[in-house]
C-alpha cells in the first residue's frame, strides 16, 4: 500500500513497475497456496478439487486431460484424499514436465474398501532404467517419484507405475477401512 500511495505521488516508472511486480507475487502466492492445499478438498471433496485442479492445469499446460471422477469421492478420509489429491499433481507435473504427450486421462474408481486413482499419458514413457530402479526401490528414482511412493505407503496403499505404448500410466490404490466400516454399522442400523 505504502508503494501505491508512494507511485500515486511521484510519476516514476520503475516505481509503477515494483507495484505491478508485487501485485503479480501476491495473486502468484495466493495461487501457490491454493495448490498446496486447494479450499475445495475439505469444503466439497476430491472430485470436486480434482476438477478444479484439472482444469486449470489443461489451461496452463496445454494439456487436453479426460476427466471420470466420481461425486461421491467427498466423502474419503481427510488424509487419503489429500494423498491422492498430492500424486495427481505431481503426476500431471511429471506428464508436463518429461512426457512430451498432447493428452492425459484421470480416472477415480470406488470401491467399498479401496479407492483407485488412474493417471495415463500418451508420450514417450518411462525410461526402462527408470522404471526398474523404481521397482526396485532404486535411489535415483527422482524425488517426485519416491515422495509419491513412501506418502502412499504411509497410508498403507501402493503406488505402480507401467509403460504403456505410447505413455506412462500410474495407479494408485488406497484402502479404506473406515469407509466399509461406515458402511456396514450403516446397513446394520
Amino acid at each position: 500500500m505504502n508503494l501505491e500511495m508512494f507511485a500515486s505521488q511521484r510519476k516514476d516508472s520503475l516505481l509503477a513497475e515494483a507495484v505491478q511486480l508485487l501485485d503479480q507475487s501476491i495473486a502468484e502466492t495466493r495461487t501457490i497456496s491454493h495448490l498446496l492445499h486447494p479450499p475445495l478438498l475439505d469444503e466439497a471433496g476430491l472430485s470436486s478439487a480434482a476438477k478444479w485442479y484439472l482444469e486449470g492445469f489443461a489451461q496452463r499446460s496445454g494439456i487436453e486431460v479426460k476427466v471420470d471422477l466420481p461425486e461421491g469421492a467427498g466423502r474419503l478420509p481427510k488424509p487419503v484424499a489429500l494423498g491422492l489429491f498430492r500424486v495427481l499433481q505431481e503426476s500431471l507435473t511429471n506428464i508436463h514436465r518429461h512426457s512430451n504427450s498432447a493428452k492425459a486421462e484421470v480416472a477415480l474408481e470406488l470401491y467399498p474398501d479401496r479407492v483407485l486413482l488412474k493417471v495415463r499419458d500418451y508420450g514417450k514413457g518411462v525410461p526402462p532404467e527408470l522404471l526398474e530402479n523404481f521397482r526396485t526401490d532404486g535411489t535415483s528414482t527422482g524425488v517426485g517419484l519416491a515422495g509419491m511412493r513412501e506418502r502412499i505407503r504411509e497410508l498403507g496403499g501402493q503406488l505402480s507405475i507401467q509403460r504403456c505404448a505410447p505413455g506412462t500410466a500410474i495407479f494408485v490404490t488406497m484402502p479404506l477401512p473406515e469407509r466399509a466400516e461406515g458402511t456396514t454399522a450403516a446397513a446394520a442400523d
